[in-house]
Order: C-alpha cells, then structure tokens, then sequence
C-alpha cells in the first residue's frame, strides 16, 4: 500500500517545493483510498481541500442546460484536481473517482501558506493551472463546428493515448496487436461524455474512424494502432 513518501513523489505540483515546504505539507497531509464511482467533490460545494491523485484517475465534469453530463478533464497518477479553488470560491465542477485509487489531501490553508514562502512551491501549481487553462483553449477550438465529429474523436483519442497509454504488447486486453491501448475504463458512452455528444452519435462517427484502420475497439479497449497517422487524420484540413 502506498504510503505518503512515495505520493510526494508522484505529485506534480511538488517536483518545485523546498525541502522545509515538503517537511510542513507532510505534517499536514492525508492519504485516502478512494472508490470507483465515489465523489471528492459537486458543483458549488464549499471545498476546502486541495486533492491530488497518487494512483487511480478521477473525472471533471459539468452537467449541460439540457442535462447532459459533459466530461472536461481526465486526471491520473501524481495530478491535482483542484488547485483552481485556493481563492475560496466553492466548486465550479463535480469530481468523479473513475477508477480505484488513492488521494492525497492538503487543508488548502496550510497550501496557500507555502505558496507565500516558497515561490518553487507557487511556481508548480501555476504551472499547473496554466496547463489547465491552455487544455481548455484547446477544447474550445475542438468543440466548435469548426472540427468534423470524427475528427473531434480523433483529437480526443489521440490525447488519451498520449497521457493514458501504454504498448499493446504490455496489455493483456490488447491483444496480439501494435499500437498504443488506452489503459482506462474508456467506454463509448463516457468517450461521448467527453465530448458533450450523444452515444449514437459519436458510436458512428467512430465507425469512420475504425474502417480506416485508425482506431480499434476491442475487449472494451480502445487500441490505437499509429498514433502519428491518427494525429494527421484529425489536422488535416
């Protein structure tokens, strides 16, 4: 079992801290297992809890007017979820626990203190919240109907398989082939949550993109046979 050592090393918003900033988040953190399926936390709740994901991954998401359920950030090992809420203003969005895992836990009063004297600390979770935010600029050209359906998939299973993948030889769902398997619980119906889309909708777009031989879905694993053609497929114009 993971113990708070080794979930220092896995956090990303730490590679900055000073030795002394580490020694006084120590004193203060907690390590929680987590169940698939559990929530760290909804939308416009008063949070006052910095979590980052030390194994497992957990879901950001927002539901839309018309109530459907739109998936914004897939986190995994060693990232933070919410760092954008050190102002003190309650949740802007739900966070869904999408596979079993542990959670690291910082009173964001003890955070936002280290912040203040260590500026290698305060420059990691800036860093963090500008990768956020350059992501979200990215979705917003993705969403727009600038972008085929199909290619909206492509991008997304493209991005997966970069922060998510591993060789389909080391899967035991992958089968006998090459490529890169999306080592998630990645089903059509959440691939459709990500993408603010309806399951029927984006289970056709996807079928372009399998006859082509760019995607395979097999074993409830998607499989990604060259990832650089998948990338020219969806910026091609």
């Amino acid at each position: 079992m993971m113990n708070i050592r080794e979930a220092f090393a896995e956090a990303e918003i730490l590679k900055g801290a000073s030795p002394s900033v580490l020694a006084d988040l120590a004193s203060c953190a907690s390590l929680r297992r987590v169940k698939g399926g559990s929530h760290l936390f909804l939308d416009k709740e008063e949070v006052t809890t910095l979590y980052v994901m030390a194994e497992g991954m957990a879901a950001l998401y927002k539901y839309a007017d018309n109530g459907e359920k739109r998936v914004i950030f897939v986190y995994g090992r060693g990232q933070s979820l919410n760092e954008d809420m050190l102002s003190g203003l309650p949740a802007s969005v739900s966070c869904e626990v999408i596979e079993d895992g542990m959670v690291l836990c910082f009173p964001f009063c003890r955070v936002t203190a280290a912040m203040k004297n260590d500026y290698g600390f305060c420059s990691s979770v800036m860093d963090s919240m500008s990768l956020k935010i350059r992501r979200l600029y990215r979705q917003m050209k993705n969403a727009s109907n600038l972008l085929r359906g199909d290619k909206k998939i492509a991008a997304k299973l493209w991005k997966l398989s970069r922060d998510f993948g591993i060789p389909a030889a080391d899967c035991a769902d992958g089968g006998n082939t090459g490529g890169t398997v999306i080592d998630m619980n990645l089903t059509i119906t959440y691939l459709a949550d990500m993408l603010g889309s309806k399951r029927e909708t984006v289970s056709r777009q996807l079928k372009v993109l399998t006859d082509l031989g760019l995607v395979d879905y097999s074993n409830g694993k998607f499989i990604i046979p060259d990832r650089d053609a998948l990338q020219k497929y969806f910026k091609t114009p």
